[in-house]
């Protein structure tokens, strides 16, 4: 009886030869830019307790309310699959003690995020992020080094049809002021009850609210940027004029809102137009009561979450990424017992000094394997039969062009 394939759950965002080469590429030209500003790995698991999520993310978000997958685990405890990273680093800086040491801590992550969505293009429900957090200091120069990161990280893959928008959403006190006067604004409209419960929570996430009577409805809302107190605008006024001087360009957009509840002051959002809904490709901001919240000192922090996923789309959308920069720099055809020990020794040494080398196995003729290594792209292919082991001496041809020449086997590595 022939069994029945089992396919990979609905939504999951896969990769798997070849373009799992683009997507490591991706993912890496992300991380490149924190590293080299002194941040460091932080792994963590792909699980949490539920009420880290609760209280760290919000339960007015549509993450909380509506996406997270969250199940009872043998002892009865529940779990959540990670729906975004800042709450599970907050919640390991504090269970670790590393607020205690050398501030700001600066920690990088990569990895995958769970959220119960529908799934449409660009649009996962497990989907790849890359984060930074910079937390201990309230320095507005943090924020704009953190956002200068994710813009080279953008810039380093070539990507050029991107916007930054930027925000700022206010201490507590700004925030407050604009309440006042948003639910007073909000009182006068004609909501439906999901919403006024939603509003109750959080007044702000009406202007999250994409159904296009609701962005009439809230077309002359104020706006939190009218309300920001003297010290807020302070902050803010330093970021963009920090960015300004490490020519970052950016627009502002004071209706902007992310989806979720722990942003305050600084907040940003990377938005790239040709790839339709989806089309944020990343974002972040500062959130000064998260470590409180969730039982740790009362310090600031920032830091960004950029979408693997559609960043690999929004870089084949703009043709700047394809197959040619990841393939074997030379592919070895032996033929004959003595001559796959050969072929062995050479890829042993060439890969030991940086080299891509790849080896024809399976005892197949000439034909069949200069045929494979057509099918991998390497740069450069080279044949070892009698002749050559007896001379040392091998034809190193270039695939594309056919052209060739005779190199010796010790100085292989030179000609590469």
């Amino acid at each position: 009886m022939a069994h029945q394939k089992i396919q990979a759950p609905k939504g999951v965002s896969e990769y798997f030869p070849d373009r799992s080469n683009l997507f490591e590429h991706v993912r890496d030209s992300l991380i490149a830019p924190a590293k080299k500003s002194g941040y460091q790995l932080i792994e963590l698991p792909v699980f949490e307790d539920t009420d880290l999520f609760r209280r760290g993310v919000g339960e007015s978000t549509d993450v909380v309310s509506k996406e997270m997958y969250t199940f009872e685990d043998r002892g009865g405890r529940s779990i959540t699959l990670r729906p975004e990273g800042t709450a599970g680093v907050m919640r390991a800086v504090i269970e670790h003690g590393l607020d205690r040491g050398q501030l700001p801590v600066k920690l990088w992550y990569s990895g995958q995020f769970f959220r119960a969505e529908r799934p449409q293009a660009g649009r996962y429900r497990q989907f790849y992020q890359v984060g930074i957090e910079a937390i201990g200091l309230d320095d507005p120069a943090i924020d704009a080094e953190v956002i200068a990161i994710a813009d080279a990280g953008f810039k380093s893959l070539g990507l050029s049809k991107y916007r930054l928008e930027m925000t700022s959403l206010g201490d507590a006190a700004s925030r407050a002021a604009h309440r006042i006067e948003l639910l007073k604004f909000i009182s006068g409209l004609d909501l439906d009850e999901a919403t006024a419960k939603r509003a109750k929570i959080n007044p702000l996430r009406l202007f999250d609210d994409k159904r296009e009577e609701m962005k009439s409805n809230m077309a002359k809302a104020p706006l939190l940027m009218d309300y920001l107190n003297a010290e807020s605008s302070e902050h803010f006024n330093k970021v963009l004029g920090y960015l300004d001087r490490m020519n970052v360009s950016y627009v502002l957009n004071p209706r902007m809102v992310r989806g979720l509840d722990y942003y305050t002051g600084t907040t940003f959002e990377f938005v790239h137009d040709l790839l339709g809904a989806q089309s944020g490709i990343g974002g972040g901001g500062r959130y000064d009561g998260l470590m409180q919240e969730l039982g740790g000192q009362a310090l600031s922090g920032i830091g960004f979450g950029l979408g693997v996923d559609r960043v690999l789309l929004a870089a084949e959308a703009e043709g700047v990424i394809n197959q040619d920069a990841f393939v074997s720099d030379l592919f070895i055809i032996p033929l004959g017992e003595e001559a796959k020990k050969m072929a062995l020794a050479i890829a042993h040494d060439l890969r030991a000094q940086g080299k891509v080398v790849e080896i024809a196995f399976g005892d197949r003729g000439l034909k069949g394997s200069m045929k494979a290594a057509d099918k991998t792209g390497a740069t450069y292919s080279i044949v070892l039969g009698e002749s050559e082991l007896n001379t040392s001496t091998v034809e190193l041809k270039h695939m594309k062009s056919g052209k060739s020449s005779s190199v010796k086997i010790d100085s292989l590595h030179q000609h590469l």
